[in-house]
C-alpha cells in the first residue's frame, strides 16, 4: 500500500531540544488536536488549526531554555497536564496555560531527561536519575555512563513503576527502586526511549529503542531478563534517531512506528504478515527532526505525521490532499481558503522587507554614531563528533538555527578528509607547515550554498597521534561573527566500546603499577580512549572493551587505585597506551613500574587480519590504474569486444571503481603504515631498533605476498 503524504508548514518557535513537542489528546474521536512545544528561549507555545491558520492557545513568557516535555494527569484520565523542565526546575500547565506547578529538583546538573506518570516525576541529569513522588524524593541511582533519556513502564499487570534508562555506554538499564534490576545490551548508544503503543503494548513491556548510530529496535523488559523482538540495521547510512512515535498513519488497524533522525529524514515503519516492520515510507527535511508525533492537526478527520526540527518549524506530513485534480477541459481553481492564504502571505512578506529595510537603516546609523557599542549576534550550534563503526572515520556534523557562510577547519594532527554525498559545500585546502612548533597539518575552507544550515563532514585519523580539530563556523550574519568549536582526537581514536571481547586471541599484557589514585589512571584512560565516561566510575575497580573499527583487533582495559592491566591482540595498541601512560604519569610526577608479556603469535594474527583489506585496496589500486589504458583501447577500437572479460568487467564498474578509491583517499598508505608500526613495535619490546630495516619490508608490500610477509617479520 503506497500513502501519499503533503508537507504542510505551521509556524516557526526558536531553537527546539530533543522531544520538545507533543500533541494534546483530542477532544473527539475525529477532531483536531492542539500541539505543545517549547524552546531555548524558554518559550512554552500551545496552537491549535482553525481555517487553515495556527490561532495560539497560550504562549508563556521567556526564561531558561526548556530541554525536555512530557505530559501527564492523573491516573485514568486524559493525560493533557504539559510539564517542561529547564536546568534543574519542572513546570507544569494546564491546557489553557495556567502554571499550576513549580518544582526545585535541586540537582548540581541540569535535567536532560524525563517522564511524568500519576504523581510520580522521574527525572535524569547527565548520570544521575531522581524519582519523586507527589514532589517527595522517592528513589536515586547513579549511573555507570551518561544517562540519554528515560521511560517508565507502568500498567495493571506491574505492580510498581519500572523505570528504564537509555545510557551511552550501548546499555539500556532497568531499575527496581534504587537499585539496578539488569541491564540490557543493545547495538549502538541508545539516544530515544518510547513505550511501544505508548502504553507498552498487551504486557506492558515493549519498549521501542533508536540508537546515535540510527539503529531502531523493540525489547520486551521482562522481571528478571529482557528479550529483543526486533532490530532493524541502518544500512543506509542515515542519521542518527532523536525522536520516535507509534500511530496508524497507512490505517490499516496496526500502529505503524514513525522515526525522526538528525539529518532530517522521517520514516514510517509498518507492520504486514510478519512482525518484523519495513520502511513503508521517507520523507527528507533540511534540519534535524527533534520531534515527532502521529495525530490530526490541520484538519478534523485527515491523519498526520506531525514534525519539530531543530530551528522550530512544526511541520506536518498530511493525508489530505493538497491539489485540486483538474479534469479534461476544467481549470483549476484555487478555494477561496487557499487565495485567502496566499494573499495573507504576500502582505506578511512585504511588511517583513520593510522591516528588513528599516532594520539595516537603523544598523548603519547607529554603527556611525559616537555612541556606537560592537553587539556579537549570538546564534545556537548543534554539533555531533560520533565514530562511524562502518567505515572506521568520525562524522562531525554541524548545524546553525541560520544560513552558514563558510567553515574553516583546522588540525594539529594528521587526518584526511572523506567525501560526503550529502555535502555540497565547495571545499578548499590551504597550504601547512606541519615542521612548526604547534603547526597545523589540516586547513580546509567549505563555501555554503545560499540556504545551507546543516552540514556534514567525515574525517579519518591515524591511530598514536593525537591533538585537536576545530571548526570555525560563520553564519550569514551581520555583523560578521564566529564561533570555534573543539573536538579531541585521541591516541586511540578508531577505537569503540563493545560488550566484551574474544578471549581466544592470542595476546599482549601492559601492566602498571605505581603511586597514583582511581581517578588519576581513570582520567589517563579517558584521555587515550574515546567512549568512555569522564566520571570516575563507582567501586574499587573497572573493565572497559574496545574493538579496534579499523582492523577488527580487540582491547581489554582493567584498572584500580594503583594498578592497571591493559590487553590486546595488537602490539601497536599496546605500544601507544605505553608511550601516552608513560607521558600522562610523568606529567604529574608519579613514578611508574611498567611490565609487558608479549605473544608472538599475535603479530601474524594481526597481520592475517590486515590481510583481506590490504589484497582487496591493491586490487581496487590496480583496477584504477587499468580504466584509463582500456578506455583509450575501446576508443581506439571502436569497441570493447576484444578485450577479456575480467578487462571489460573493469570498464563497466569504472564509475563505481573511481567513485571507491576517491572516497578512500590514503587507504592502502594507511594499511602500510599500520604493517609498519607492527614491525617497528614488536622488535622494540625486545630491545631492537629495525628502522633500517624497513626500506626492506617496503619492498615487500609493493609485491605483496602473505607468506612472504610473514616470513620477513619471523627472520629478521
Amino acid at each position: 500500500m503506497d500513502i501519499q503524504l503533503n508537507r504542510v508548514d505551521y509556524i516557526q518557535v526558536g531553537v527546539t531540544s530533543q522531544k520538545t513537542m507533543r500533541l494534546l489528546p483530542a477532544l473527539g474521536k475525529k477532531a483536531t488536536q492542539k500541539v505543545a512545544i517549547a524552546d531555548h528561549d524558554g518559550v512554552l507555545t500551545c496552537f491549535g488549526m482553525k481555517k487553515g491558520e495556527a490561532v495560539p492557545v497560550f504562549k508563556t513568557l521567556p526564561g531558561p531554555k526548556i530541554s525536555r516535555m512530557d505530559l501527564g494527569g492523573a491516573a485514568g484520565t486524559p493525560q493533557e497536564k504539559i510539564f517542561v523542565c529547564s536546568g534543574s526546575q519542572v513546570r507544569g500547565f494546564t491546557k489553557k496555560g495556567k502554571q499550576f506547578l513549580t518544582f526545585e529538583a535541586n540537582l548540581t546538573e541540569s535535567i536532560n531527561a524525563m517522564h511524568v506518570a500519576g504523581a510520580d516525576l522521574f527525572v535524569c541529569a547527565s548520570y544521575i536519575y531522581n524519582h519523586y513522588c507527589d514532589c517527595k524524593d522517592q528513589d536515586y541511582y547513579l549511573s555507570g555512563d551518561k544517562i540519554n533519556d528515560i521511560t517508565c513502564l507502568s500498567s495493571e499487570n506491574l505492580t510498581n513503576i519500572v523505570p528504564v534508562l537509555a545510557c551511552q555506554d550501548r546499555v539500556l538499564r532497568v531499575l527496581q527502586g534504587s537499585e539496578l534490576a539488569y541491564d540490557v545490551e543493545v547495538p549502538g548508544p541508545p539516544s530515544v526511549l518510547e513505550l511501544y503503543n505508548k502504553d507498552g503494548d498487551v504486557t506492558g513491556e515493549d519498549v521501542l529503542y533508536g540508537t546515535t548510530d540510527g539503529k531502531i529496535g523493540l525489547v520486551q523488559i521482562g522481571k528478571g531478563s529482557a528479550a529483543t523482538k526486533w532490530e532493524i540495521d541502518n544500512d543506509k547510512k542515515k542519521g542518527g534517531i532523536l525522536c520516535i512515535d507509534t500511530y496508524d498513519i497507512l490505517g490499516d488497524g496496526v500502529n505503524d512506528v514513525l522515526v525522526g533522525r538528525d539529518d532530517g529524514t522521517v520514516e514510517i515503519y509498518g507492520f504486514e504478515s510478519t512482525n518484523e516492520p519495513t520502511l513503508r515510507f521517507e520523507h527528507v527535511l533540511s534540519e534535524s527532526v527533534t520531534s515527532v508525533q502521529g495525530g490530526c492537526v490541520g484538519k478534523e478527520s485527515y491523519d498526520e505525521i506531525l514534525t519539530a526540527t531543530y530551528t522550530g518549524w512544526v511541520t506536518g506530513l498530511t493525508t489530505e490532499p493538497q491539489k485540486v485534480e483538474a479534469g479534461p477541459g476544467d481549470e483549476v481553481r484555487m478555494s477561496k481558503e487557499t487565495q485567502s492564504k496566499v494573499e495573507a502571505l504576500r502582505a506578511e512578506l512585504e511588511q517583513l522587507q520593510v522591516k528588513v529595510l528599516q532594520g539595516r537603516e537603523q544598523y548603519q546609523q547607529t554603527s556611525q554614531s559616537s555612541t556606537a557599542v560592537s553587539a556579537v549576534p549570538i546564534f545556537s550550534i548543534n554539533d555531533k563528533f560520533t565514530l562511524c563503526q562502518d567505515d572506521a572515520s568520525y562524522s562531525l556534523t554541524l548545524e546553525v538555527q541560520t544560513a552558514i557562510d563558510n567553515l574553516l577547519l583546522q588540525s594539529d594532527v594528521p587526518i584526511d578528509l572523506l567525501d560526503v554525498d550529502k555535502n555540497s559545500a565547495v571545499v578548499s585546502f590551504s597550504e601547512c607547515d606541519s615542521e612548526q612548533p604547534n603547526g597545523n597539518f589540516l586547513l580546509a575552507t567549505y563555501r555554503c550554498q545560499a540556504n545551507t544550515t546543516r552540514l556534514e563532514l567525515k574525517v579519518r585519523s591515524i591511530e598514536g597521534q593525537y591533538g585537536t580539530l576545530q571548526a570555525y563556523i560563520t553564519p550569514r550574519l551581520q555583523p560578521k561573527t564566529c564561533q570555534v568549536r573543539k573536538y579531541q582526537i585521541k591516541p586511540l581514536s578508531l577505537h569503540q566500546r563493545m560488550h566484551s571481547i574474544d578471549q581466544d586471541r592470542p595476546m599482549n599484557r601492559l601492566s602498571l603499577v605505581g603511586q597514583f589514585s582511581f581517578a588519576e589512571i581513570h582520567s589517563w584512560v579517558v584521555f587515550c580512549l574515546p567512549e568512555v565516561p569522564e566520571k570516575t566510575p563507582a567501586g574499587e575497580n573497572i573493565s572497559f572493551y574496545f574493538n579496534n573499527t579499523f582492523l577488527g583487533t580487540q582491547l581489554e582495559a582493567t584498572y584500580c587505585k594503583g594498578e592497571g592491566h591493559f590487553r590486546s591482540d595488537n602490539i601497536s595498541t599496546i605500544s601507544i597506551l605505553s608511550d601516552v601512560l608513560s607521558k600522562e604519569a610523568t606529567k604529574k610526577k608519579i613514578n611508574l613500574n611498567i611490565s609487558y608479556d608479549i605473544d608472538d603469535d599475535s603479530v601474524s594474527h594481526t597481520l592475517k587480519m590486515i590481510h583481506p583489506k590490504l589484497e582487496y585496496q591493491l586490487l581496487l589500486a590496480r583496477k584504477v590504474q587499468l580504466i584509463d589504458a582500456l578506455k583509450e583501447l575501446q576508443v581506439h577500437e571502436g569497441n570493447a569486444d576484444f578485450l577479456i572479460p575480467e578487462y571489460r568487467n573493469i570498464l563497466d564498474e569504472s564509475a563505481n571503481l573511481l567513485e571507491e578509491y576517491k572516497k578512500q583517499p590514503a587507504h592502502l598508505e594507511r594499511l602500510y603504515g599500520m604493517i609498519t608500526d607492527l614491525f617497528i613495535d614488536k622488535f622494540k619490546f625486545k630491545g631492537q631498533n629495525v628502522k633500517t630495516k624497513v626500506s626492506s619490508l617496503l619492498e615487500i608490500l609493493e609485491n605483496y605476498d602473505l607468506n612472504s610477509l610473514l616470513n620477513f617479520f619471523n627472520e629478521v
